[in-house]
């Protein structure tokens, strides 16, 4: 895979199992040792762009003598009068570097430590760890959120079910945490315990679970099956570098099957990585545009298929609101290019792809750099793909007695296009 510079599209979101670091050493380490940003004056970091202070209105680096002078001020401050004596130098470091990212208010941008970016790649190839389930962040709520979970992870045996806001890990308060913080909190050992506190709409009060950590797993990313009558079932839950062979063997198989129409579900799939992306829609959708995206200096850059490998049986694709991203972008440009009936709920409405940068001493920073647009031009930031047939879940139903009634429509929509 690359590791450098990494295209990724993704839900506020890397996925994978779970929370991150303390709060306390998050805002101790953003106003300690200003010699430290000296240090990194001359990284990869700060010269990437070929010029300094970007991101100020003034043009000017925050980089200076007036910031250093106050950066050791604090220290000098810190060092004689925090009542705390363990934090380590590492970890003022690294919450020094996270704040500075932090400022720019953007829930999607963070500055990864060497161990997060290892995670962080890990999550693009495939690889999962800790409880089974994966994780969005709600802005509205300020809190992260399950948007998926495994078939036979800790977390289904637990009772977790999509929409759970994460209000704790153990003891820890996690509100207000990053998906990459809440990461941390949730790895650990195999079979080591983590207890979860949760917010579910519609119960009084919270709900405390406990929950079993699993070894590493290299997950599945596309699930499939024959209906009925023909009908062949394609689930994607991420976008990963492993998806391209496994959608090409779930589609092998159900060709053998002679499928004379298909369900693509894209329901809570979090996003994932362009590249993926676009080879599967290139299997989809004729020839065109797959997405384009725009920098903040109107440099467009474009996503195409030849149409040669376009689906030439009838489609329907299931979304919710937990589809984020690279699922948006497929159901946004099935629906413009009218390649298939889009069902369920609005999606989330992201908009906007991220870019691993890489820093040469292993840490790097995820930033958004662009927006994108479907293949009519459609900004899905805020909005997300409004479906041909929307159609709430009724999680009732579904929970208590096995009846998923948006697959029910999307079956009876998919038979009158046969």
């Amino acid at each position: 895979m690359e590791n450098e510079n990494k295209t990724k599209i993704t839900k506020g979101f890397l996925t994978g199992f779970l929370f991150g670091a303390s709060t306390c050493l998050f805002v101790v380490s953003i106003v300690v040792f200003g010699r430290i940003l000296l240090e990194y004056i001359n990284t990869d970091l700060l010269n990437r762009s070929g010029q300094r202070g970007a991101l100020t209105e003034e043009g000017a680096s925050i980089v200076n003598s007036s910031t250093f002078e106050k950066m050791t001020a604090i220290e000098e401050i810190i060092d004689e009068n925090f009542y705390k004596t363990d934090v380590s130098r590492e970890q003022l470091e690294t919450g020094l570097f996270k704040g500075l990212v932090a400022a720019l208010d953007d829930p999607y941008s963070e500055y990864y430590s060497a161990d997060e970016l290892i995670q962080a790649h890990a999550s693009i190839e495939g690889v999962s760890y800790g409880i089974g389930a994966y994780i969005g962040y709600d802005e509205e709520m300020e809190m992260t959120y399950i948007s998926g979970i495994m078939a036979g992870s800790p977390a289904e045996e637990a009772g977790l079910r999509e929409g759970d806001h994460i209000v704790k890990v153990d003891d820890v308060d996690v509100q207000n945490y990053s998906i990459t913080e809440v990461v941390a909190l949730v790895r650990g050992e195999e079979n080591t315990p983590v207890h979860l506190t949760v917010y579910r709409e519609g119960e009084i009060d919270f709900l405390e679970l406990d929950l079993l950590r699993k070894a590493v797993l290299e997950q599945s990313t596309v699930n499939h099956s024959i209906i009925e009558d023909g009908i062949g079932y394609v689930q994607i839950t991420e976008f990963d570098d492993i998806t391209i062979d496994q959608y090409a063997e779930a589609m092998a198989v159900l060709k053998e099957n002679d499928i004379k129409g298909m369900i693509l579900d894209l329901r809570s799939n979090p996003g994932g990585n362009i590249t993926s992306l676009t080879e599967i829609a290139r299997k989809i959708l004729p020839k065109g545009l797959i997405v384009y995206t725009e920098d903040r200096n109107g440099v467009r850059e474009e996503y195409s298929c030849d149409g040669k490998q376009e689906l030439q049986i009838p489609l329907v694709v299931l979304v919710n609101e937990y589809s984020a991203s690279a699922s948006e972008i497929m159901a946004g440009a099935i629906q413009d290019y009218q390649k298939g009936t889009v069902i369920g709920t609005a999606t989330y409405g992201k908009g906007v792809v991220q870019k691993i940068i890489n820093i040469s001493d292993g840490t790097a920073v995820k930033l958004t750099v662009s927006s994108y647009f479907t293949p009519l031009g459609r900004s899905l930031g805020g909005v997300g793909v409004i479906p041909d047939v929307e159609i709430e879940l009724d999680r009732d139903a579904l929970y208590d007695e096995g009846v998923d009634n948006q697959l029910e429509k999307a079956i009876e929509v998919l038979k009158e296009k046969m």
